[in-house]
């Protein structure tokens, strides 16, 4: 963004700081400075004269010999091939020694001198517009008439060239994405009135001031609109959402020509381009208050229509860079009677392009939704001034102002006259009827002070946000509280903290106090959902699985091929990639998909394991209206060589090492077939279990092995299983648990080993468990585990446990081991029909 030190001057009225201070200034209350520019030294030598005499070459037909007054004493003699020179006309002269300003920046600038042509000596040059770089214009000399003069400045022999037209400046170029914000100071008048609030002059800060710059009387206020007939239009918004606001006025009476010389000079000082005085004016507008605006041959619009609709699939535009595009029905375009002519907020259509035969004209101020204009532009790569500013949020409420003035420049410099209503398709409201985007905001000043660390008063406050305009008054008795309205033009407040920015930036961010925040020394909370997924990553890592970290985006394939429904899952519209389509609705099957491609690589045997998130639509959603994100634990582990047992034993074991160190125990339940759990999917009948916390009861997910499809579909080895906990689960049962301290016995451990006859129908769980509880807690430390299962052909079976007691207080007798054992193996027995071999 370039700005205009004397465009500042003119609109704040103020005296600026030197160039270097300025810089440090805006540097840290405004936006990166990224370059300065001295422009004035590029026009240094440009002096404005008049030629009184001209005379033909004797030795050039195409040559001519003035003589100009430069201001001096004596007239200067020029050769000028120039085919509109005459005597009497106002010129701009380059003398000799001075540098032609077109080739400033070449790294060899070409410097005049005074030197013989045909045998005539010429002084310099009297310059055209191209070689003063204000234009393209290289087939005559500049011109200066009345009308190209600056308002308040006089033509005078030998005068500045660019003193008169203010090109004796200062350009800071401003590094656009700090303004991503702020799409008001992406003109002229919103960054005049930026540095206004902050190096206005000084005032009593103990009492209110209303001294803040008034943007102009056009700006600020504006008369109602007048109606007219002359040329019929019909004007339209179909999307009011997408086009919130849709300004358009015809004009008739229009001459097409170049710009006043001052127009095109201020265009060059903004970073513009000078083309013709209708698109010259339009380009002005847009430049000096942030506002885009564009200008159509009426003569051209079919139907005498012009409106703003959604593009159709498939439809077809020619836009002024010359090229086509087939537009898609996310695209906001521009269309009169039959078609498209402009891309809404991004370039104009070359079918309906103003051109010097143009007599009447149609002009279009509009706000477009950001977001639309931006995606179109990535779609196409398309990237203007238009856009910049469109895809950073314009404020509906100035575009009645901006048309306004359009129109009475155009009036003044094209020599257009209104030829139809003003028309204005809005989705206003009573809240923007009021002249504001998001109404008065009611703050305390305690609550300003104590986030900025200051000790303002309300009257302090009310002065630095008065100096940007904003609206500042105490609403009642309450000297604590501010009623505080933003400007129309301000897209950005819409939250009481934004004004406290907005306080601390204009005060100054440097002058805030350096002290560190005052914290308690008291302890920060135990995120147990931190501090469980790090045991359980600290577990699993020590029993040698690997941790992997995928997307949770997945491609359909895999969702498929784990045997779950795509329908439950959400799927992204704007995917990174084709292969990350949908939101995985379980972690399974990301870790299967990742199993082949470690096989191939030569890993035999391994477990990989994931703590991430899934995202189903059976979730639901939260308060927000977003979707559920249920955390998950997911392991698989695989072999290409068979182990010894079944792989749901080997997950199972690691599944148990994590409960341990975790303090907990799982105890594992078949799962009924037919379950419509998701995660469960993946695995085989008949081989799954559901995993219960034995201490709550609490469900905390599912075990087993890969269903035979599932194993072909990932090429899984056949020795391959896993498990999924839902962690939330997980978390409730490590809360519902207490773990006890015991502290290592030094009395010796007593083993004894006792075998059960069961029916096939009992199993091992069922004897453990009631085993267990018969053993009740007597004080000693038991631990229970199997020694072997065995079963002939009979309809019986013989399981095996060992005890191990372990006493705290005394060496344990053989007689009371004995009896431990033995009251707890009889209660089994009886209660499960059991025989004790």
């Amino acid at each position: 963004m370039k700005v205009s030190l004397n465009t500042i001057k003119e609109y704040t009225g103020l005296e600026l700081p030197p160039v270097a201070e300025l810089v440090a200034i805006i540097n840290a209350q405004l936006g990166g400075v990224e370059e300065v520019i001295d422009l004035g030294t590029k026009y240094k030598d440009a002096k404005i004269v008049k030629v009184v005499e001209c005379e033909k070459h004797a030795n050039a037909d195409k040559l001519s010999v003035c003589k100009i007054d430069a201001g001096t004493d004596e007239l200067v003699q020029v050769v000028c091939g120039a085919p509109n020179v005459h005597a009497g006309m106002w010129a701009v002269w380059l003398p000799p020694a001075s540098v032609v300003p077109s080739t400033f920046d070449d790294e060899e600038p070409f410097v005049l001198g005074a030197r013989e042509l045909r045998g005539v000596m010429s002084n310099g040059m009297m310059a055209s517009a191209k070689e003063l770089a204000i234009g393209d214009d290289h087939d005559g000399i500049v011109e200066i008439a009345e009308r190209d003069v600056p308002r308040g400045a006089t033509l005078r022999e030998g005068a500045s060239f660019a003193e008169v037209f203010g090109l004796d400046d200062t350009i800071i170029d401003i590094e656009n994405k700090m303004f991503t914000h702020r799409p008001d100071l992406f003109g002229q008048l919103g960054v005049a009135r930026e540095i206004y609030a902050i190096i206005r002059p000084d005032s009593d800060n103990n009492k209110p001031t209303d001294r803040f710059m008034i943007p102009s009387d056009w700006y600020w206020t504006r008369e109602p609109f007048t109606s007219a007939t002359n040329l019929p239009i019909e004007v339209f918004n179909d999307v009011p959402d997408q086009a919130p606001r849709f300004m358009a006025v015809a004009m008739n009476g229009v001459t097409v020509g170049p710009s006043p010389l001052w127009l095109r000079c201020e265009l060059v000082r903004w970073g513009g381009k000078p083309i013709n005085n209708v698109v010259d004016l339009t380009n002005y507008i847009m430049l000096l208050t942030a506002q885009p605006t564009h200008a159509y041959d009426y003569d051209k619009l079919r139907g005498n229509k012009l409106g703003v609709r959604m593009a159709n699939d498939g439809e077809k535009v020619t836009l002024l860079n010359g090229k086509s595009y087939e537009l898609v029905a996310d695209d906001i375009v521009i269309a009169d009677g039959e078609g498209v002519v402009g891309l809404a907020g991004i370039m104009g259509g070359g079918e309906s392009e103003v051109s010097d035969d143009t007599k009447n004209i149609v002009l279009e101020v509009a706000t477009f939704d950001m977001y639309a204009v931006r995606r179109s532009s990535m779609r196409y790569g398309l990237f203007t001034d238009a856009l910049t500013r469109f895809n950073k949020g314009q404020s509906k409420l100035q575009n009645d102002r901006v048309i306004a003035k359009l129109m009475e420049l155009m009036e003044h410099y094209a020599g257009a006259k209104q030829a139809s209503d003003v028309f204005d398709e809005n989705d206003f409201t009573k809240q923007t009827d009021t002249g504001t985007l998001h109404g008065e905001q009611i703050i305390s000043v305690r609550f300003i002070n104590e986030r900025l660390g200051l000790d303002l008063s309300g009257v302090e406050i009310g002065n630095i946000l008065r100096g940007a305009n904003f609206a500042v008054f105490k609403p009642g008795d309450n000297d604590d509280e501010l009623s505080v309205t933003a400007p129309f033009w301000r897209t950005d407040i819409e939250l009481p903290e934004d004004i406290i920015e907005e306080v601390g930036r204009l005060y100054g961010f440097d002058r805030l106090p350096r002290e560190l925040p005052k914290r308690s020394t008291r302890p920060t909370p135990v995120n147990e959902y931190r501090k469980l997924t790090g045991e359980v990553r600290e577990a699993l890592a020590r029993a040698g699985a690997n941790e992997v970290l995928t997307y949770s985006f997945v491609h359909q394939r895999v969702l498929t091929a784990a045997g779950q429904d795509t329908g439950d899952a959400y799927q992204l519209s704007n995917a990174l990639s084709p292969d990350l389509q949908y939101y995985r609705l379980s972690l399974t099957p990301s870790l299967l998909d990742k199993v082949h491609g470690n096989s191939k690589s030569g890993y035999n045997e391994f477990a990989l394991f994931e703590i991430g998130k899934s995202h189903s639509k059976k979730a639901g959603l939260d308060t927000d209206g977003l979707p559920l994100e249920p955390a998950r634990i997911a392991l698989t582990y695989a072999a290409k060589t068979p182990r010894v047992g079944a792989a749901y034993y080997k997950v199972k074991s690691i599944l148990d090492y994590m409960a341990a160190s975790l303090g907990m125990q799982f105890e594992y339940k078949p799962l009924p077939g037919g379950t419509a759990l998701t995660a469960a999917a993946p695995f085989v009948e008949g081989r799954t279990a559901r995993v219960i916390d034995r201490a709550s009861g609490q469900g905390v997910g599912i075990i087993g092995e890969y269903a035979p499809s599932v194993k072909k579909a990932f090429k899984l080895p056949d020795y391959a299983a896993g498990f999924e906990l839902f962690t939330e689960g997980l978390l409730l049962a490590r809360q519902a648990a207490h773990s006890s301290y015991r502290a290592l016995s030094r009395y010796p451990s007593v083993e004894r080993d006792t075998c059960f006859e069961v029916a096939e129908g009992v199993t091992y769980e069922d004897l453990m468990q009631t085993f267990t509880s018969a053993l009740g807690d007597s004080g000693i430390g038991v631990q229970v585990a199997p020694v072997d299962i065995y079963q002939a052909d009979t309809a019986a079976r013989r399981i095996t446990l060992r005890i191990r007691l372990t006493p705290s207080d005394a060496t344990m007798t053989s007689e009371s081991a004995n009896e431990i054992v033995d009251v707890a193996a009889h209660a089994t027995a009886q209660q499960l029909n059991a025989v004790i071999i």
